[in-house]
């Protein structure tokens, strides 16, 4: 028993270092790990940043669209079909054109 407890403490104190450079190792990865991680998420984040603000300027554009009183939106859309339509050799035009001032 005595030779059995000899043998086990410089085993011990061999394996205590062995123990605390894995462990150390193994906590520089996992700070590694979380730095990428990070890294990617603040990456994502800029794109969504940038995808929201490019959906409220068109949001806005939309908004000033039909908030302007002087656009009339349903005629613009029929004078477009209408125009189709003459292209197509279909219809009249409805003479919808800005005629210039002298």
């Amino acid at each position: 028993m005595e030779g059995y407890l000899a043998l086990m403490i410089p085993i011990l104190a061999l394996t205590i270092p062995i123990i605390a450079l894995w462990t150390k190792h193994q906590q520089k990865l996992a700070e590694m790990q979380i730095g990428s991680t990070a890294e990617q998420t603040a990456e994502k984040a800029a794109q969504y940043a940038s995808h929201i603000q490019r959906l409220e300027d068109r949001v806005q554009v939309l908004e000033r669209i039909v908030t302007d009183r002087g656009y009339d939106i349903a005629t613009q859309i029929e004078a477009l079909r209408d125009q189709r339509r003459v292209d197509e050799g279909m219809g009249v035009p409805l003479g919808l054109e800005k005629k210039e001032r002298v």
